[in-house]
């Protein structure tokens, strides 16, 4: 295809003979059109097509470099050679300098090296614009992309930053350039901050690529620490020879915070953001190995709060879960920064005192913790009271290994709790045995529903004005085979934590079903059996459909039967709870709330629930004395409340005639205790049902 040549000139004869020359090319065609102005010569340019530009630089409308800039300024990616005489080629020098690609001199037109020539300058400049489009193209990518790139020379002298590699940097590409790479990437260590091997530096001394990640942490003009992952690689000409080196880098702090969210909610409870088991049983054998390198104690602090599920069963999860924050803030206050508390699951937790000398400072501890949660905590409205119970194994007596310093001071716990709660124990090896024990109690009570081994016992309910007996309370007896009787006090808290209490209660409210039943062919007064409802047993879910299918298989007389919940027990789901007893309530099922006034129920729910019976705790009646002081106080109230509510009151654990004498003088309507008769079988309770009274 002919390129096409303007030639701008006010001379016919220099025109003629640069057509000619230009016309006769071997290297053509071209296609030549002329002007005489640098006017016309502008406005035949920004009609498009001209591949080349031959100004002379003496024009009627312009003159020297004025008239080349003029053109140029319209024309700047078409090749211009400017037309002179020999003693104006300075001029034209300066020309080339402002952008002309060359000159050609009057008296040389002709010379068949002007076609080939200017046919190489229009190629040339072709080529420069596919380069200039290429190098546009690949700055658009390169500043597209999210990854930062930063090139440098054999000097490692910065020659190219992208703008991720300015906003990571904190460096402008005109800042950064010419700047030592030392300079722009000062990447360190993130464990330990000392400075890394810069990977562009290694590059260029060793022609091999390097990566770098996970530790690499880039210091930015800032000062601000940036973690990285990058990869650097040297830059070859086309003969093969090193020339530079490029790396690609990007921020990964999104990824770096992300790992660190994922291994702290792998290792902390969710709850509390304590450490959890997994994070404890590390920490502890570390400090197991110091232990055996130094002259120090490590000692762990298993602790259970006493009476939690008391709260959460009245007044919720809500509630219970902020206590449990609040408890963790109080234990982390007690202990030092080297310590470790941690949540154990559910109410329980586990601290590590990791660099004790004397391993009895851990009672030092255990005291401060003990007193740190007896102070009441204020939730909203609620004030709650909570104590704990604590049980302490120590390195190396008590185990040379995490779990046994564990199980040990979970055993020294439960010691604890069968102290009276709110305590500490140290582990002594002797408690093992009671743990084999509790685990023995515990198989043999899975099998005692299936070999026939529970029996009730009554105790008598007394009206406390006549003197006759009103009604009993079934009370659960364990017959071993070998052990003899097994009083609740061993098995009833087993059975409730192994779920085994649920069956159990069933046995329980058929056996008193049965007996009610024996008891009115036999002819005797009709009277009320309680029957005691575990927390387990009350929330589950076919309760009530499981009670009525005994009451129609041993055709009791709902009437005749009264269940017993604890207020702790009715509280856990106020509506649920209101339902079902009113559905028991609507069968002539009398109910009672047993142990009244240990719970933390508010006393404006008790009309929102169909009691008939109040049973004061027997904790309020062994503590009448003979002066009825505030202890009577609080007896004597609550008899007033159950007579406001119009609900009957039985007073628990009469053993002396004090408390009789209080109860009958303050008018409680009844009252059973070992003043009256110790828990018989039903034998012998048929025979004081047949007398009517107590002897």
């Amino acid at each position: 295809m002919a390129k096409r040549v303007l030639i701008i000139s006010p001379s016919a004869d220099d025109i003629r003979i640069l057509e000619h020359a230009l016309g006769n090319a071997h290297d053509g065609p071209f296609d030549v059109e002329s002007v005489c102005a640098l006017a016309d010569g502008v406005d035949r340019v920004r009609q498009g097509g001209i591949d080349a530009i031959l100004v002379d630089l003496a024009l009627p409308d312009a003159h020297g470099l004025d008239c080349f800039d003029r053109l140029y300024g319209v024309a700047p990616h078409t090749p211009i050679l400017t037309l002179c005489e020999l003693e104006n080629e300075e001029e034209a020098k300066e020309a080339v300098r402002r952008g002309a690609q060359g000159w050609l001199s009057k008296g040389y037109f002709d010379n068949y090296l002007v076609p080939q020539s200017l046919l190489n300058i229009i190629e040339r400049m072709k080529v420069e614009q596919g380069l200039y489009v290429a190098q546009a193209r690949a700055e658009i990518t390169l500043n597209s992309i999210g990854d930062a790139v930063i090139s440098a020379d054999m000097c490692g002298g910065v020659d190219y930053l992208n703008v991720a590699a300015e906003k990571i940097t904190g460096w402008t590409r005109e800042e950064a350039c010419g700047h030592p790479v030392t300079d722009i990437l000062n990447i360190i260590d993130s464990a330990t901050g000392h400075p890394i091997t810069n990977p562009v530096e290694y590059v260029l001394h060793s022609d091999r690529p390097l990566g770098l990640a996970g530790e690499a942490v880039l210091v930015d003009r800032s000062g601000k620490r940036v973690p990285i992952e990058d990869s650097a690689a040297p830059i070859h000409d086309w003969d093969g020879r090193l020339v530079g080196a490029v790396m690609v880098f990007r921020d990964i702090s999104d990824h770096v915070a992300l790992a660190l969210k994922m291994r702290h909610q792998a290792q902390h409870d969710f709850l509390t953001g304590l450490p959890n088991r997994m994070l404890l049983n590390d920490r502890i054998t570390q400090a197991i190995a110091l232990a055996r390198r130094s002259d120090c104690y490590p000692a762990l602090l298993f602790l259970d709060l006493d009476k939690f599920k008391h709260i959460n069963d009245s007044l919720g999860h809500a509630v219970g879960d902020r206590l449990l924050q609040a408890v963790s803030k109080r234990l982390v206050d007690c202990v030092r920064a080297s310590d470790t508390v941690s949540r154990h699951g559910g109410d329980e937790f586990v601290i590590l005192l990791a660099d004790e000398r004397q391993a009895q400072n851990a009672a030092l501890t255990a005291e401060k913790i003990l007193l740190a949660l007896s102070v009441p905590f204020v939730l909203d409205e609620h004030e709650l009271h909570t104590s704990t119970s604590i049980g302490i194994s120590v390195f190396p007596d008590d185990g040379t290994e995490p779990a046994a310093l564990i199980k040990n001071a979970d055993t020294a716990m439960y010691y604890a709790k069968e102290r009276g709660r709110a305590n500490y124990q140290f582990f002594r090896h002797d408690m093992n045995t009671r743990a084999v024990e509790r685990q023995l109690v515990e198989s043999n009570l899975r099998r005692a529903l299936e070999r026939s081994e529970f029996r009730l016992n009554y105790q008598p309910k007394v009206d406390l004005a006549t003197g006759r007996i009103t009604g009993v309370e079934a009370l659960l007896r364990w017959e071993h085979p070998e052990w003899g009787l097994v009083l609740p006090d061993r098995f009833i808290s087993i059975a409730e934590e192994c779920g085994l209490i649920v069956p159990i209660g069933r046995w329980v409210l058929r056996e008193a079903s049965e007996q009610a039943v024996r008891w009115r062919r036999a002819g005797l007064p009709a009277i009320s059996i309680a029957v005691n409802v575990s927390a387990l047993e009350f929330r589950h879910r076919e309760f009530f459909d499981q009670a009525i299918a005994i009451f129609d298989a041993t055709g009791v007389d709902p009437t005749c039967l009264q269940l017993e919940l604890t207020e702790s027990v009715l509280m856990r789901d106020v509506a649920a709870s209101a339902d079902l007893l009113a559905k028991f309530k609507a069968m002539g099922v009398q109910i009672a709330v047993d142990d009244f006034g240990t719970g933390y129920s508010s006393l404006s729910y008790l009309n929102q629930f169909p009691i008939d019976v109040l049973k004061i705790d027997q904790s309020f009646v062994r503590a009448i004395d003979a002066g009825a002081g505030s202890n009577g106080a609080i007896v004597s109230a609550v008899i007033g409340m159950g007579k406001n509510l119009h609900h009957r009151v039985v007073a628990e654990g009469v053993e002396a005639q004090a408390q009789l004498a209080f109860l009958k003088a303050h008018d409680c309507n009844e009252a059973q205790g070992y003043w009256f008769s110790r828990p018989v079988n039903a034998a012998a309770m048929g025979a004081l049902l047949g007398a009517g009274v107590c002897s």
